[in-house]
């Protein structure tokens, strides 16, 4: 049995995400022996409950799976309690207590989309792009009881200028994510071995120079199209894959939303390429432009 295969860990994680980082785990031959991800929930227009995505790669690949809806009961509590030597955590969704995170013996490893300190919390590559900081990568951390404070295992820088020519910046959110999770996953696979045989040594972070993202609500996707066109389109980037942005139109004397779905910036210009109007399908914005007249 080699190394890898003697790691005994489990994995928290929830979105398509966290499954894309199991799977580069499973290439390299680290399976977690259990998997924690959130419940079922309704998704969709018609709210069909839908398991999370680490659910089904759990599923697909055999491995045991538990989706607590209360991090303290004493049943899901004593099922982690079986000789864990690590916890690894990538966009969970839940805060960890302190009585969990002492279970596993070489602490719990998340993996967080910023180079730490900067962009804690809920949303570290929307604000990234809408702060036009194309200097950005990701971290991976020792968990504590607070929010993305505790000290960094990895670190690896993502120069977005200089190592990702072939993509205009600013990327797309769901671009960025993409490929942050590939460098993750790789850096991922490297510092387990190497944190577990106690090579790696945690650098606490310098608090002082920490800056917060919040949670971005549909409000936040709000589009001013008469404002300034270059942040308006960082504003479609950074919403992209999330809560999306609009904007208002009159017709027939009554305000519509429009969704943005796409668009382009060129020339210190904004152009909307595709929208999808309230009640409709989505179309070219010049099609649109039409129906308003």
């Amino acid at each position: 049995m080699s190394q890898k295969e003697n790691i005994k860990f489990a994995f928290l994680g929830t979105p398509q995400l966290s499954a894309e980082i199991l799977e580069h785990l499973k290439i390299q031959g680290f399976l977690p022996s259990i998997i924690i991800t959130n419940p079922d929930r309704p998704q969709g227009r018609k709210m069909v409950v839908t398991p999370t995505p680490v659910k089904m790669w759990a599923i697909k690949n055999g491995i045991q799976y538990l989706q607590p809806e209360n991090l303290k009961d004493s049943n899901f509590i004593e099922k982690l309690s079986v000789d864990f030597e690590l916890f690894v955590v990538v966009a969970y969704g839940k805060i960890l207590s302190k009585e969990i995170l002492s279970i596993p013996k070489k602490g719990t490893l998340n993996i967080h989309y910023s180079l730490l300190p900067k962009y804690r919390g809920a949303s570290p590559i929307e604000s990234a792009i809408l702060n036009d900081d194309r200097n950005t990568g990701v971290s991976i951390l020792l968990l504590d009881e607070k929010m993305d404070h505790g000290p960094i295992v990895a670190m690896e820088r993502l120069n977005l200028t200089s190592q990702m020519p072939e993509f205009a910046w600013p990327l797309k959110a769901s671009e960025l994510r993409s490929q942050m999770n590939q460098v993750a996953g790789k850096l991922l696979s490297e510092v387990i071995p190497k944190w577990m045989a106690g090579e790696i040594n945690a650098i606490p972070q310098n608090h002082d120079e920490a800056t917060y993202t919040k949670k971005f609500e549909k409000e936040d996707g709000l589009l001013d199209l008469t404002a300034d066109p270059y942040k308006n389109f960082l504003k479609i980037n950074a919403f992209d894959d999330s809560i999306g942005t609009y904007f208002f139109a009159e017709k027939n004397d009554m305000k519509i939303r429009v969704i943005v779905k796409d668009a382009k910036f060129e020339s210190g210009r904004l152009t909307l390429v595709s929208v999808v109007p309230e009640g409709k399908k989505e179309m070219p914005y010049e099609v649109f432009k039409k129906t308003l007249n």
